[in-house]
């Protein structure tokens, strides 16, 4: 029979996680598959373990795994990755706003012969205007500028054959952005459509910061456009700067123009050294990407694994 495993990164969700496992149970009960759950505790500050401890004992099914400290999701859905011995391997998340149900769709496309079946929002309810919008305008700007393609409106939600996990297992960057590594390795990729529904407890750990970071995380890992745009920023400021010096160099020759002033010199000296600045600002996320991968720390470190008796 079939192994799948489903991963579960966790941050602080001991409000929805025993409703999560709930129904997680029961669609499990409905699959002719060996069907298993890996719990990560990604450092949380609640009750999250212990209600991950509590139900690998009280369900065979379950395992769990206790990160040293909070070292992110991505971190921790590599932990849950690396540790899973599976034929296919699901990814969600606890908060239910990715409906477990959905997993036998996705198991149904793997039979059908794909590596990586991703789950693609087509509606996103209980999410602001400004929330929606700027999700929007990320994924089509990676869908432009990166040479690899991420899906739109795909979240970490997907099936993954076991060929496809094993070639993400040889990914060891530190700075990770999973939707990225997921679309890298290639293979067959399908989607598989739902809407997403609002969280059903708690509340969601990614704040605009948090978004803000993980969309500069995803830009910077797959693509160089930055860095082109402040090369090209600086070659079009340079080129305007030298064009308006000829001109009023011939202002001044021919009509006897006086050269205008402080204003001018003012604009012009905080125009180019904006530039400057935003171009460094590119290069020192570039830079500090090159830095942190050169230390090769651990991706992480696990505290406790509890493994169900049963």
């Amino acid at each position: 029979m079939s192994k799948l495993t489903v991963v579960v990164p966790a941050f602080n969700e001991a409000a929805v996680l025993e409703a999560f496992h709930e129904r997680l149970a029961r669609v499990f009960d409905d699959m002719p598959l060996d069907c298993r759950v890996l719990y990560v505790d990604d450092g949380s500050s609640d009750r999250t373990w212990d209600i991950m401890a509590s139900l690998t004992t009280r369900d065979p099914r379950a395992e769990a795994i206790k990160l040293s400290r909070n070292f992110g999701k991505e971190a921790a859905m590599t932990a849950g990755l690396d540790a899973v011995d599976a034929d296919a391997v699901v990814v969600i998340d606890a908060d239910l706003q990715d409906p477990p149900e959905l997993i036998p769709s996705l198991v149904e496309q793997w039979h059908a012969g794909f590596d990586v079946v991703y789950a693609t929002r087509s509606a996103r309810e209980g999410e602001t205007g400004l929330k929606k919008f700027t999700s929007a305008a990320f994924y089509r700007s990676m869908e432009k500028i990166s040479q690899t393609p991420v899906p739109r409106d795909t979240g970490d939600f997907r099936l993954l054959s076991r060929r496809a996990v094993d070639a993400l297992r040889q990914l060891r960057e530190r700075q990770r952005f999973m939707k990225g590594l997921f679309a890298w390795i290639g293979y067959r990729q399908t989607a598989v459509y739902y809407l997403r529904e609002p969280r059903a407890a708690g509340t969601t750990k990614w704040n605009y910061w948090r978004l803000t970071q993980l969309a500069i995380e995803g830009i910077t890992s797959f693509s160089t456009a930055p860095l082109r745009l402040a090369t090209w920023t600086g070659v079009g400021a340079s080129v305007l700067a030298f064009l308006y010096g000829i001109w009023v160099l011939v202002k001044a020759m021919i009509y006897g123009d006086p050269v205008r002033g402080y204003p001018t010199l003012m604009t012009v000296i905080l125009f180019l050294g904006g530039v400057q600045l935003l171009a460094l600002g590119v290069i020192g996320e570039y830079l500090g990407r090159n830095y942190a991968e050169s230390k090769q720390r651990p991706l992480y470190f696990i505290d406790e694994h509890r493994r169900s008796r049963g």
